[in-house]
């Protein structure tokens, strides 16, 4: 485990990051207003899945590819766009068919899960983050530094899912508050439009 004092900084450093809103929090606003807080809190959860397998690539010594290699850089980020793009696309055709609140009727919690997953572990930025940062953070007088960093990546997967949420709670009550037809379908096609806007940026985003 790290000392006490460099979890303490790491847990500051962490929030820090986390509660400036970024691409993560856009994905899952713009999920809440495309299918509701059910979905879109599964969706979250997913994401910091795949967060922290991003985590354990890094831990595991394979996140330097990615550092180092500008086509596993490229195949990774184009792969991560045009897999938001789809998901944005999906949100924006299925914006009639979610009227309903998600409650109403049965819904495949894996699905949502694994989308949201997919998303995180498919962000090269993300990969590139944990590189940069989990290194920082370890104290090699105190144990196996892979595992450190795999508890490291853990627990910012765990602030991102707490501090995710609130904003997807935020998201999804505006959005039930509003129950015309009408209104529903424009802020599902808002939410898919957002996720597009993001995998399009995605895509534009440069290896630093």
């Amino acid at each position: 485990m790290p000392s006490g004092g460099q979890l303490l900084a790491f847990l500051v450093a962490s929030l820090v990051i986390i509660l400036i809103p970024g691409p993560s929090v856009m994905f899952s606003v713009g999920r809440a207003l495309a299918y509701g807080r059910r979905k879109a809190v599964l969706t979250t959860v997913g994401n910091a899945g795949g967060e922290f397998a991003a985590a354990a690539l890094v831990a595991v010594g394979l996140g330097a590819l990615v550092q180092q290699s500008a086509l596993v850089f490229n195949v990774v980020k184009y792969a991560g766009a045009v897999y938001l793009v789809y998901l944005g696309v999906k949100a924006f055709r299925d914006r009639k068919g979610v009227l309903k609140t998600p409650e109403e009727g049965p819904e495949r919690a894996g699905l949502p899960l694994f989308e949201g997953f997919l998303v995180g572990v498919l962000n090269p930025k993300t990969i590139l983050f944990f590189v940069a940062i989990l290194p920082q953070f370890v104290d090699a007088g105190t144990g196996s530094a892979t595992l450190q960093m795999l508890v490291l990546g853990g627990i910012f997967a765990v602030l991102a899912v707490a501090c995710d949420t609130v904003w997807v709670l935020a998201a999804s009550a505006a959005r039930d508050m509003l129950n015309a037809p009408r209104p529903r379908r424009v802020l599902g096609g808002l939410g898919g439009a957002s996720m597009i806007g993001l995998g399009v940026a995605a895509a534009a985003a440069q290896r630093t």
